[in-house]
């Protein structure tokens, strides 16, 4: 069953965590209802891409109105495709919310137990984590491309998360919408740094000597083996390259577009 129900034409929301608990917004974004321009329509939320400031200003703040949380309450990491994870109180509200170069530098994954800040990311492809602890009210978010899962940003997040008091049985982590593995053709450079285990399970090998590669395969892979029980996680059926009307894709569209919105956080 898919985890990601689609609210409004320009957001998914995890349904299921909803339902545990209703002041928790968490959901993606799709590329529609926004007012950006090719080749950034519409619903482009990144700043770090060559779209109107204004736009993808006028965008967040439609989904701040839409999920009831101000853009001074967003926070955002840099992203640089690595693996460092922080946790984030009420004192970094607003950074990144409104301009990129203000994001906390060289951040991945977002963690927090307060209410009233609402963690983010963005994608094209990548892939995004979420992670929610009813029990201890713990939730994140991670950007993780082939970089950041190859290297083991999911164990850092579980890691973090099980120090700052999250009980691993209650876990909860979904695997967000990003690009398939039929979709997604890697050479040797990317697959030299996966264990046999792990080609075995998560690639296809082609005949010009590159893989296809199952990103959400691998970081489940990833999550089990850091402790997270199966039936607590959930994944996508959604692909941003194939499914074209909803999504953006660095790939499908050669580097030229926007960007999705993974978002969490408490309501206060």
């Amino acid at each position: 069953m898919e985890a990601f129900f689609q609210e409004s034409e320009s957001f998914l929301i995890l349904k299921s965590w909803k339902d545990i608990e209703p002041t928790l917004q968490v959901g993606f974004t799709t590329r529609q209802g926004g007012v950006s321009s090719s080749p950034f329509e519409s619903f482009n939320l990144g700043l770090h891409v060559p779209d109107s400031n204004q736009d993808v200003i006028s965008n967040r703040k439609f989904l701040a109105e839409k999920i009831g949380m101000k853009m001074e309450q967003w926070v955002s990491g840099e992203q640089t495709h690595g693996i460092n994870v922080e946790i984030i109180d009420d004192r970094v509200q607003g950074k990144g919310a409104f301009s990129y170069k203000d994001s906390l530098p060289d951040l991945d994954g977002l963690i927090t137990n307060q209410k009233g800040i609402l963690c983010t990311a963005f994608y094209a492809d990548c892939v995004p984590l979420f992670f929610f602890d009813h029990q201890t009210g713990y939730i994140g978010i991670a950007h993780a491309g082939w970089k950041g899962t190859v290297n083991g940003i999911g164990t850092k997040m579980v890691e973090k998360l099980i120090q700052v008091g999250a009980n691993i049985e209650t876990l909860r982590v979904a695997v967000g919408p990003c690009i398939s593995q039929n979709a997604y053709e890697v050479d040797g450079q990317v697959i030299k740094n996966l264990t046999d285990s792990q080609i075995n399970s998560t690639t296809q090998k082609q005949n010009n000597n590159h893989y296809l590669l199952d990103l959400k395969k691998l970081n489940v892979d990833i999550l089990l083996q850091s402790g997270v029980l199966r039936h607590n996680i959930d994944v996508t059926n959604y692909c941003t390259y194939r499914d074209e009307e909803l999504f953006f894709s660095h790939r499908r569209d050669h580097g030229k577009t926007g960007r999705m919105l993974g978002f969490i956080g408490f309501q206060s």
